[in-house]
């Protein structure tokens, strides 16, 4: 029966363990392609082909990973502890 966990606790099934992640290569990543769509369109905005707005979509991407970064550093110990 498909509503037995609701009403009765002991017939759920127990929660997976959580799959440790390497948060600093995730983050990298993703701040390396903010990065390299930073500098695409820091060219087209040169070239006069598009406006500031998505300039200021890939500052914003760029900056909010290094700050990710960052706090993956200072609670990395904290993470990996949790993942074991």
């Amino acid at each position: 029966m498909k509503l037995a966990p609701i009403f009765d606790p002991a017939a759920r099934k127990s929660a997976p363990k959580p799959i440790q992640v390497d948060l600093q290569k995730a983050f990298l990543s993703i701040t390396a392609l903010w990065v390299v769509a930073l500098v695409v369109v820091t060219i087209l905005l040169a070239l006069d082909m598009t406006n500031m707005q998505p300039l200021i979509v890939c500052v914003a991407g760029t900056v909010i990973g290094i700050m990710m970064l960052i706090w993956e550093h200072f609670h990395r110990w904290d993470y990996r502890r949790l993942g074991k």
